[in-house]
């Protein structure tokens, strides 16, 4: 699937600060998350990484008023957890930085292997979050305040001249008759009380507007040329009819609908399968051939999506595999495509007239046989849907859920 990485193959950062309330002592560090991948793009999982973190004033090449070095542990997802400022100090004082003074970034240098031969860099800028650090310096006035109160007793305030007697008819207050509208004055400035029951103006037009309502694909139009996109309302159960199998529907072409008994039927809305309008390749391998990729057996419709995600991280080189080609796909505005499960490409085979594009060929499912064959489907008649050694190039047909 489409993943989001900005610090080049580090990944991607999230920050955020622990506030304590007024006159509390305010914690001095930052936390900070990553996710790392060596250079042949796979995940340092389970495994300790090396990281030296400087914090740079003034620009992203600008002078270190910080720097410590951190060795974390990436856990199964390749995800490492730290606080700046609770590492072991290089240089500079994490304390004493004027977060209010200037702009600062934050470079963060990685030896995926767990040493200090830093081989992945990256710089982004610190946002308005990490400089609420800047609000602890009201925790420590020093000196002496000098201010005069010059109106102890509130002596030049309107308040002042509240009497008791203010007090008391502002309590037992009663309505003054001469300042508001009784039914006889608001119909003596010619409105109509209540609700209307008759044309009193002689138009028939500005008051009442028969709204007339139509619906073509996700596009719903009321008269008058207003319109709104509403994805997957045509799916539901209005008129015009519900789109069919074969028809052309947010990025692709429906390849099928959910049915009672498949995994995430709804009786009111229908879901299903959106196949890509042509094929992503005609010569693809499954990949890591003589590998087991631990959950990627999913058969059943509604699995193929899982299978993806795990062969992807499963495969120590997955670029140009049939998986990495579907998962990273971005096609007419939507990028969560997946390579199909092996009962989800039957599926696709059945309905294939409707569908379009497909040759007479094998394609690769998502679903492994074992480590060195996985399933696939012929689309020249389907006499059979024996399993194919992996490093075999063949079709490849993406699909998204719906």
């Amino acid at each position: 699937m489409k993943r989001i990485f900005t610090i080049l193959s580090v990944g991607l950062l999230i920050f955020g600060l622990s506030l304590s309330t007024a006159f509390a002592q305010s914690p001095e560090k930052m936390s900070y998350q990553a996710v790392i991948r060596d250079a042949s793009n796979s995940l340092t999982t389970n495994q300790a990484v090396g990281m030296q973190i400087s914090i740079l004033q003034g620009g992203s090449t600008g002078t270190s008023v910080y720097v410590e070095t951190q060795t974390p542990t990436s856990n199964a997802n390749g995800l490492v957890s730290l606080e700046i400022g609770t590492g072991t100090l290089v240089s500079g004082d994490f304390t004493t930085i004027d977060w209010a003074s200037d702009t600062y970034f934050i470079k963060t240098e990685t030896d995926p292997t767990g040493g200090t031969t830093y081989t992945i860099t990256g710089t982004s800028q610190l946002m308005s979050v990490p400089y609420a650090l800047h609000s602890k310096t009201a925790e420590s006035v020093t000196g002496t305040l000098n201010y005069t109160e010059t109106d102890p007793v509130f002596g030049a305030s309107l308040a002042n001249e509240i009497t008791a007697v203010d007090i008391a008819n502002w309590n037992t207050h009663t309505v003054d008759t001469d300042t508001y509208l009784d039914v006889a004055g608001v119909t003596a400035l010619g409105f109509v009380l209540g609700a209307i029951t008759a044309e009193v103006d002689g138009s028939i037009t500005n008051e009442i507007q028969t709204l007339t309502v139509s619906m073509t694909g996700d596009t719903l139009t009321i008269n008058g040329g207003n319109s709104v996109l509403v994805p997957g309302i045509s799916l539901l159960n209005f008129p015009p009819p519900a789109p069919a199998v074969g028809d052309d529907f947010e990025g692709g072409i429906i390849a099928y609908i959910l049915q009672a008994g498949d995994a995430g039927y709804d009786v009111n809305i229908q879901h299903g399968l959106i196949a890509a309008p042509n094929d992503q390749s005609t010569a693809a391998p499954w990949g890591c051939a003589g590998a087991t990729i631990t959950g990627a057996d999913g058969s059943a419709i509604g699995t193929g999506a899982q299978n993806t995600i795990d062969i992807e991280a499963g495969c120590n080189n997955p670029a140009g595999i049939a998986a990495y080609i579907c998962g990273n796909l971005t096609l007419n505005g939507y990028s969560d495509w997946f390579l199909p499960s092996k009962d989800e490409l039957e599926k696709m085979y059945d309905n294939r007239v409707a569908i379009g594009g497909f040759a007479a060929a094998y394609y690769w499912s998502s679903t492994e046989y074992n480590a060195a064959n996985a399933f696939t489907s012929y689309f020249g008649n389907q006499t059979e849907n024996n399993p194919l050694i992996k490093s075999y190039t063949i079709y490849v047909r993406a699909v998204r859920a719906f």
